[in-house]
């Protein structure tokens, strides 16, 4: 059997190949396909039926589809022939092969005419589904497999009147029914069964309007199948069309609702009685939930004055009843409903919350310590948010509140969950992980909205968040130390002198020198505060960091934030920074860069010294070489006589003062030291100034003399 070039059937023998039988494709439904071997079908012009039996399966399934599509082809032929669509056949099985090839092949125009001529019969769908329904009796699976590529090009013609008509009461269980028979689909689907069996529809409080009833069940019925059953196949323009429809029924449902005075006099009486249930009570909040998740549907005007009715009906107070309640499901309701509120206006809980009477601002505290401490977390982001708190008088007083009554209780929280000693593993101190975390970020959230930090430094409160460096879990240490480093943001000098005078950073740097030696993000947290620190330029913490704790880091002295913290304080501690012009060189000179000439006088110093140790100044040879830019101090009773010096004696005074910086005793050590510079082991290039006789220093005569020349001409320039 073949098919020939006129769209037709030929039987031939096998054997001396004599054709058998010819037989035009007709485009009439005349086809059946029996017991997956057998194609009859009765021939248009007579009452002659044929048959032709196959002996494999896959044999009858090959002709059989090359039916169909032959079909398919001849309609197509003939829909080219006609200039325009002008009217639609007869719904009936077998006109299903012409609708389908009608509603899928047609271009854009055609699909705008077809929309048109669908809405002009007005039994068209009604037709159509029952036609399904026939096929589904009659379990006619290629009927089926046609009906559901017909409803999804119809679905796919983004007509919002054929949506409406075709997702309506009557016949949407129907359409949800013809697209369960996905030819592509591997196993038969239940589309049907979900949304009717599966899905319980639960009435907290009774709704006596039918068009309410309506909307409700049509709203998740068209939600299902955009987001189950079409989200394979539905285009983005279909898709903006179904959710307008969504929309608009969410808004009908709201102002249907929100006109009837009745049903909420009775919703909130029920939420107040103390006779109503644990579990009625969660029902009736989270239908109040969805009411106001509805409302976002609504115009901005109309939103917000829907929610101003619904803040004098009291729904906050029933709010801060829910919050009390034992389960977690109404608790985290509850905070979804103030997040909607907080969304749509701050200020409609906040000047709420400014009431001396209400215990609502306690209770999110009381959650954000609790297992609530992610939506607690987000509704205080928003309620103390600086751009919102510029709004009005109303936001500085929330934050005021908030800093003054509050923070105590999260910081007590917080030194309760500490132990008195690192490492401490005792119950009582363990857990409570994710809550330690959200107030840590709720603090560092708060210290960038007070750019004084005013409520920071007073009370103790950073001294007792960096308890938490205490803690075992790395995760809560490095959350104490981004506080720290928050705090930091702003280099005030309140903030730098009370952070040296509480010794704020020994707890940080105990962690430091404990693991110092691991990356992770602990010590990286640090090691960020340092780097902060030193590029900031905070003389202060400088300082007090290099001569506080430069013992214990010195061992680390080979990490980069290490290395450069100590680097940096070299070079603050030999001045403050000027703020003047850098214009006037004679009043700026804290650091002074060497010229061409300079440099060339210095090196050629250098070079000289270490050839000869017993130079003409006596100044003993240092083995450091010198670089192009040297850090001067200049005393201020020197300025006028700089000028008049010889270049011999600037270099003996650059020796002696590089020498001054280079040692590391003691301060009361350090004029002993500079008489005597062979008892400083720490200054470079000494051993080639000192001497062993039998097992003791010696001093050279010619390094002795050096000194001694040296400390005349530090006399000689003290007196002057």
């Amino acid at each position: 059997m073949q098919r020939s070039e006129e769209l037709g059937l030929y039987v031939v023998d096998e054997d001396d190949h004599e054709t058998l039988l010819v037989h035009r494709i007709s485009t009439d439904d005349i086809y059946r396909k029996q017991e997956d071997t057998i194609i009859s079908w009765r021939e248009p012009e007579g009452s002659t039926e044929l048959a032709l039996s196959f002996q494999e399966t896959a044999g009858c399934s090959h002709i059989w589809n090359h039916i169909c599509t032959m079909q398919r082809n001849l309609h197509f032929s003939s829909l080219n022939m006609n200039t325009e669509l002008r009217e639609l056949p007869d719904v009936d099985i077998s006109n299903l092969p012409q609708i389908l090839e009608i509603v899928t092949e047609s271009g854009i125009k055609d699909q705008m005419r077809l929309a048109g001529l669908m809405l002009k019969d007005v039994k068209f769908f009604d037709n159509l589904m029952n036609v399904f329904e026939m096929c589904e009796d009659l379990e006619k699976l290629d009927c089926l497999h046609m009906m559901f590529n017909i409803v999804k090009g119809i679905i796919s013609l983004n007509s919002h009147q054929i949506l409406e008509k075709i997702l309506g009461d009557s016949l949407i269980m129907k359409v949800i029914g013809s697209l369960e028979y996905d030819p592509g689909a591997p196993q038969s689907l239940h589309y049907r069964n979900d949304v009717t069996a599966h899905v319980v529809f639960k009435e907290a409080i009774p709704i006596k309007n039918p068009m309410v009833l309506s909307k409700i069940h049509q709203t998740y019925r068209i939600g299902y199948l955009k987001d189950v059953i079409l989200s394979r196949v539905v285009d983005d323009a279909t898709a903006t069309s179904l959710d307008s429809i969504i929309n608009a029924n969410k808004a009908a449902i709201v102002t249907l609702l929100k006109d009837d005075s009745n049903f909420f006099q009775e919703l909130f009486a029920r939420l107040r009685s103390p006779s109503t249930s644990v579990e009625s009570k969660s029902d009736l909040v989270h239908f109040l939930h969805e009411f106001c998740s509805l409302s976002k549907s609504l115009e901005m005007e109309l939103k917000l004055r829907l929610f101003k009715e619904l803040i004098d009906e009291g729904i906050f107070d029933v709010i801060g009843e829910v919050l009390q309640l034992p389960d977690t499901q109404p608790v985290l309701t509850g905070a979804d409903i103030l997040l909607i509120f907080l969304t749509a206006d701050p200020k409609l809980l906040r000047s709420y919350l400014v009431k001396p009477e209400t215990p609502l601002l306690g209770l999110l505290v009381k959650g954000l310590m609790e297992d609530f401490g992610v939506k607690m977390l987000e509704i205080f982001r928003i309620l103390l948010a600086s751009s919102a708190l510029s709004a009005g008088a109303q936001g500085g007083n929330i934050m005021d509140i908030f800093c003054e009554k509050h923070i105590p209780e999260l910081v007590n929280f917080i030194t309760t969950s500490c132990p008195e000693k690192p490492g401490d593993t005792s119950e009582s101190t363990s857990g409570r992980v994710s809550s330690l975390l959200n107030i840590c970020e709720l603090l560092c959230f708060c210290v960038q909205q007070d750019p004084s930090r005013t409520t920071f430094l007073l009370q103790n409160v950073t001294e007792k968040v960096l308890f938490l460096t205490r803690r075992k879990e790395k995760s809560i240490v490095a959350a104490a130390v981004r506080f720290f480093r928050t705090l930091l943001s702003v280099l005030d000098e309140n903030v730098q002198s009370y952070v040296v005078k509480k010794n704020l950073l020994k707890p940080i740097i105990d962690v430091f020198v404990a693991g110092g030696n691991h990356d992770d993000l602990l010590i990286s947290s640090i090691l960020a505060l340092f780097e902060h620190i030193r590029k900031a330029k905070a003389t202060v913490l400088l300082k007090y960091v290099v001569d506080t704790f430069w013992d214990q880091l010195a061992p680390f002295e080979h990490r980069s934030s290490i290395q450069a913290l100590k680097n940096e304080q070299c070079i603050e501690s030999l001045g403050p920074k000027s703020n003047t012009d850098p214009v006037d060189m004679r009043e700026n000179r804290w650091i002074h860069p060497l010229d061409d000439g300079e440099k060339s006088a210095f090196d050629s110093s250098t070079q000289k010294e270490e050839a000869n140790p017993d130079n003409s100044n006596g100044e003993a040879a240092s083995s450091s070489p010198l670089r192009s830019e040297r850090v001067l101090d200049y005393e201020d009773d020197e300025d006028d006589d700089e000028d008049n010096k010889t270049p011999q004696q600037k270099q003996t005074e650059d020796s002696v003062k590089g020498r001054e910086k280079r040692c590391r005793c003691r301060e009361d050590e350090r004029e002993e030291c500079k008489k005597k510079p062979k008892l400083c082991s720490t200054i470079e290039g000494n051993k080639n100034s000192t001497e062993r006789v039998g097992g003791e220093a010696k001093e050279p005569e010619n390094a002795r003399s050096s000194e001694d020349n040296n400390n005349n001409s530090l006399d000689e320039k003290k007196e002057s």
